[in-house]
């Protein structure tokens, strides 16, 4: 794993367009007049109202959305002073990251100062294009002077994340910690081990939480920080005591509290042994705690145990805060960060920790029933609340403070935005795939034969999203596998041509004839067929030996459905077979349908496409609201294509009054609620905008389909096959890797859904 991770860290930033990031226009540019508006003479008025209020950028430029991520390089991770370029990777991802869990825009700027003066001249010089700055992995002690500096001459919300989301993470962890075990925080003994920016920033919000000065014991790679020592910088000389103890074995004993943000295997049994009743300890250290998880818990059972590893209970993660604290910050035009704001944010955390846990958080955790408790004291990373709660609390304190410029005053509104800034398509994705690490599934790839394939089956084997099973000749597989280096140990291999398979062969070929002798095929033929991938394929899933079938990345897709028809065949209750895609877009998923098989549907058909459409939408917990495309609306052109979706419509609403259908309608009409409030105020679609979206015939769908994904940004997944007997599912020629891995999960999810029903 150690191996295929550094091989996939290198290609995920290498390959393609290196690196993790870009800059995507917001505005139209498509004619002279955009150009014009949006460079020269277009930005003559903004930039002059700028002028006259500075204030007015926030208006009309991205700064109220931007945040720079900056850092000289001197304290990266764990790896050290590595310098601006080598840090780089790291404060890309750190835009990701604010991207995707808050909608906040980054640049990031690694600057090769490491003088403190020149530093902040360059960072104050730059200020102006931001609405806020998040200093990153530079040194102590010069960090703590350049945030104070920063923040006390520039008017945006300033923040060093390694000092400050550590400590508002594990304030949320300790007073969740200290109600489960009845301590209070300004009775208890911490001691932590570490003096470095996240050790002060975490210990100073303890004493802001209540904790006592004379009841904290800091150490540094000498040794506890005592008042004799005259070896201390003034950061550390805050937290030195008067104290005979000298060592980490002396300070722990009695301890209720020990964080670590030091170096790993510090912390040994006997010093935990030593610690007082119900010890509650935080070992941080990345990759090796303090003191092991397991370790830990095997020699107390009354621990109360954190550490920044993702593998165990209670990870300590900076994604809890900051995109979520920044969001709250930029809402409100905060002119700082301060104590309070930080302060909410862990309150928020901690108060979230004690609701009850979306099911998708115990999904992806697999978990039967997350909850508050000792394993449990700080949300998860992919809980998607997080936003909701920390934002919002986040903004109030500023607001409350006085440093917000742009107070709000319609929460449940803002709380609505929030949602919408990170759409429903993150969160679908996430339950797909939250649904296959609940429930793997055996899946065997058809084309096994390419590289494509073989790497999308290596991440879905150690993602333990699915387990493949490889099919085709074996020594073209293990040899594309050895040339590649791809980790696929224990992951069987079936040769259909193979003499060991030739049991196997004959048998299915019986089945096969046994199928289809009335229709034309003999046993010759038969046992011909199960020599071929796309048949022998769907025979593994027929006789129960797999539980899906992926077919079709090297062949075109009617033959590849037309052999899994053949072989597996369509349910009893459904007259046709139908193919949907889903598009991923930030506004949420559009469900299409039929877009890969039935050429010119007739009426029965297409309502039953709809119906499949239907389940299948609900598969994924949404509530389908349909339109049926046309060229026409509600009438206004008359042909047997248009008379049969309005008797499809007639129909649904008859015997499925529940789902919301109507049409037939021109795709801009139902994609526009406007339109519809003003010209058809009689649709059942008024008010309701449409996610999913019946064409008449595929090749309305098809074309639509392709063009929606090629010129645009959205996400496509499918062509998701829909009335099969068990499950198959069929790949687009020449499908991506991306693109396999997501047609695996669907197998799986498919494979799953056939078994409940």
């Amino acid at each position: 794993m150690d191996k295929l991770f550094r091989k996939d860290a290198f290609n995920y930033h290498a390959l393609g367009r290196p690196g993790k990031i870009e800059v995507v226009p917001t505005k139209p540019y498509s004619t002279q007049r955009d150009l014009s508006l949006a460079y020269s003479p277009g930005v003559a008025d903004p930039c002059l109202a700028i002028e006259k209020n500075k204030d007015d950028a926030y208006k009309y430029t991205a700064k109220g959305n931007l945040v720079a991520v900056i850092s000289n390089g001197t304290a990266v991770l764990g790896l050290g002073n590595i310098g601006p370029e080598a840090g780089k990777p790291v404060m890309e991802g750190k835009g990701l990251l604010f991207k995707i869990f808050a909608d906040i825009d980054v640049f990031d700027i690694e600057v090769d100062e490491t003088d403190t003066d020149k530093f902040i001249q360059t960072v104050k010089a730059i200020a102006p294009t931001f609405g806020g700055i998040n200093l990153e992995d530079i040194k102590a002690p010069e960090c703590f002077e350049i945030e104070t500096r920063l923040k006390d001459e520039l008017d945006i919300p300033i923040m060093h994340d390694d000092q400050h989301g550590t400590a508002i993470i594990t304030s949320a962890g300790l007073l969740n910690a200290l109600e489960i075990v009845g301590k209070k925080i300004e009775d208890i003994k911490i001691v932590v081990n570490g003096a470095g920016a996240s050790s002060i920033s975490c210990t100073s919000l303890y004493l802001r939480l209540g904790a006592r000065l004379e009841n904290i014991i800091m150490l540094d790679s000498k040794g506890v920080l005592s008042k004799d020592r005259t070896d201390l910088n003034e950061s550390k000389r805050k937290f030195a005591v008067d104290t005979p103890l000298r060592t980490l074995a002396d300070a722990v004993k009695g301890a209720d509290v020990f964080l670590g943000l030091s170096v790993g295997d510090v912390m040994k049994k006997d010093m935990l042994l030593s610690m007082a009743d119900n010890p509650i300890v935080f070992a941080l250290a990345n990759p090796t705690p303090e003191i092991a998880y397991d370790v830990a818990v095997e020699t107390r059972n009354d621990v109360i145990m954190a550490t920044g590893r993702s593998d165990y209970p209670n990870q300590i993660n900076n994604v809890l805060g900051f995109p979520f604290i920044f969001r709250g910050a930029l809402d409100v035009r905060a002119s700082e960060i301060n104590e309070e704001m930080k302060l909410a944010a862990s309150h928020a955390l901690a108060e979230l920790a004690k609701e009850p846990v979306p099911e998708e958080v115990n999904i992806a955790f697999k978990i039967q029933n997350l909850k508050f408790g000792k394993e449990y004291i700080i949300p998860k990373p992919t809980d998607p609340r997080l936003i909701e709660r920390v934002a919002p609390a986040v903004a109030k304190a500023a607001i409350k403070t006085g440093v917000a410029r742009l107070p709000i005053t319609d929460w449940s509104a803002y709380r609505e935005e929030l949602q919408k800034r990170l759409g429903i398509s993150n969160k679908l994705k996430m339950q797909m795939r939250n649904g296959c690490i609940r429930a793997p599934k055996r899946v065997v790839l058809a084309d096994a034969q390419r590289y494509k394939v073989l790497k999308a089956a290596e991440i879905v084997w150690n993602e333990k999203l699915a387990t493949p099973i490889l099919l085709g000749n074996e020594d073209v597989i293990r040899k594309i596998i050895e040339e590649n280096e791809l980790e696929l140990n224990g992951v069987e291999i079936i040769d259909n041509k193979a003499d060991n398979q030739k049991t196997r062969r004959h048998k299915f070929a019986d089945i096969f004839f046994e199928k289809h002798q009335r229709n034309g095929v003999t046993k010759i033929a038969a046992l011909d067929m199960m020599t071929h991938r796309h048949y022998f394929g769907p025979m593994l899933v027929e006789t129960g030996y797999a539980d899906s079938v992926l077919l079709g990345l090297t062949r075109n897709y009617p033959d590849s459905i037309r052999s899994a028809l053949q072989v597996i065949g369509k349910r009893d209750s459904c007259r046709t077979v139908s193919a949907m895609y889903i598009i991923n877009t930030k506004e949420g998923p559009y469900f299409l349908s039929d877009c890969a098989v039935n050429e010119e549907p007739d009426t029965e058909d297409l309502l039953d496409i709809v119906l499949e459409t239907v389940d299948e939408v609900r598969r994924f917990k949404i509530e389908p609201r349909i339109a049926m495309l046309s060229y026409s609306n509600f009438g206004s052109n008359m042909s047997a294509t248009n008379d049969r979706i309005r008797e499809v419509v007639d129909i649904m609403h008859r015997d499925h009054p529940e789902v919301v259908i109507d049409g037939e309608m021109q795709a801009n009409v139902a994609l526009n609620p406007e339109m519809i409030e003003e010209n058809f105020p009689f649709s059942t679609l008024k008010g309701k905008k449409p996610n999913t979206l019946i064409f008449p015939n595929l090749q309305a769908a098809n074309i639509a389909q392709k063009l929606v994904v090629e010129v645009s940004s959205a996400e496509g997944i499918g062509p998701i096959l829909n009335g099969m007997n068990k499950p198959v599912q069929v790949l687009r020629m020449g499908s991506s890797v991306k693109e396999i891995v997501d047609m695996i999960m669907v197998a799986v999810l498919d494979a799953a859904k056939k078994e409940e029903r």
